[in-house]
């Protein structure tokens, strides 16, 4: 290696480690804090100043004031409503990405087709993905779901069915719903990229042989689609882990609560920042796991 190939790549690593630097610290500073106030006993109502980053020498004190240990940890996992939080993740999580991507491709498969305005269509098709959750949230909950001035409630009345109260018989389906309505564009916008590179040599002799609409489908369509799926469900998955807007602002907390809405009870509604820091490090460690076990999945979909 020459001298000024040396130079150039040291000149290289210069450059670009501020930036390295300044994305670590962004990076690390504020989870290493959360784990720091995870192991105290700190209220915002009764803010003890001794449980303060400028004084750890005073963390012992002979009264134990401030180290709480593991006790923000166990009483997080022993609340029962940390285990209704978790199933609240886990429903809105699965019924989600079974919606996307089972609407995300059969609206792919009509965006394929040729038909006129098919270019704006397909613009179109992304507008929900873009929308502030906040006000996605705001929209369906006094345009779509009012039960007295709402679309849905019009069309029931049209058809002669009483409207519903989604937000009070039907909370989880009303979030669900339109958290969905959110990410099925997504869904639809990968899959639809993928299905347009699918073979045209396959798609030729498949028609040319006379094959049926759902042989093409489960024999040829469905193999191409399974890596993007396994993508969206990755990408989507780590995002629907963190959904808060939809149900702050909704008011379901109460009956679709999920674990980021309990981790925000403990910490500004309860004011308990040491329960509230264990909840989040608790909630980190559950979105790797499942991060790992779907980069896993996909990383067998690629070798095979």
């Amino acid at each position: 290696m020459s001298m000024a190939t040396q130079q150039t790549r040291a000149l290289g690593k210069l450059a670009v480690s501020p930036s390295v630097f300044a994305l670590f610290m962004w990076m690390i500073v504020p989870l290493a804090m959360t784990i720091y106030f995870s192991f105290l006993r700190y209220n915002l109502l009764d803010p003890n100043p001794i449980c303060s980053l400028l004084s750890p020498d005073a963390l012992l004190d002979a009264e134990n004031r401030c180290l709480a240990g593991i006790t923000n940890y166990s009483y997080f996992l022993t609340d029962p409503a940390f285990f209704k939080a978790m199933g609240n993740s886990l429903k809105l999580v699965g019924w989600v990405l079974v919606i996307s991507v089972v609407g995300g491709t059969l609206l792919a498969l009509l965006l394929d087709q040729a038909f006129y305005g098919r270019g704006f269509v397909r613009i179109m098709m992304i507008a929900p993905f873009l929308v502030m959750p906040t006000v996605s949230a705001l929209v369906w909950k006094n345009m779509m779901m009012n039960p007295v001035s709402g679309f849905l409630a019009y069309l029931f009345k049209l058809v002669g069915l009483q409207p519903i109260d989604w937000f009070a018989h039907a909370p989880m389906t009303a979030v669900v719903l339109m958290v969905a309505w959110q990410w099925v564009p997504f869904a639809t916008l990968i899959l639809l990229t993928s299905l347009q590179s699918l073979d045209e040599e396959q798609k030729e002799a498949a028609e040319m042989d006379g094959t049926p609409p759902l042989s093409y489908f489960f024999y040829i369509v469905l193999p191409h689609l399974i890596r993007p799926m396994t993508v969206v469900i990755l990408i989507e998955t780590i995002f629907l882990l963190n959904i808060f807007a939809e149900i702050y602002v909704t008011g379901t907390a109460g009956r679709a609560g999920n674990l980021p809405f309990l981790v925000y009870q403990y910490g500004l509604i309860a004011n308990d920042i040491g329960g509230a820091s264990a909840g989040g490090i608790i909630a980190v460690i559950l979105a790797n796991i499942v991060a790992v076990f779907l980069m896993r999945m996909i990383g067998k979909n690629l070798d095979t």
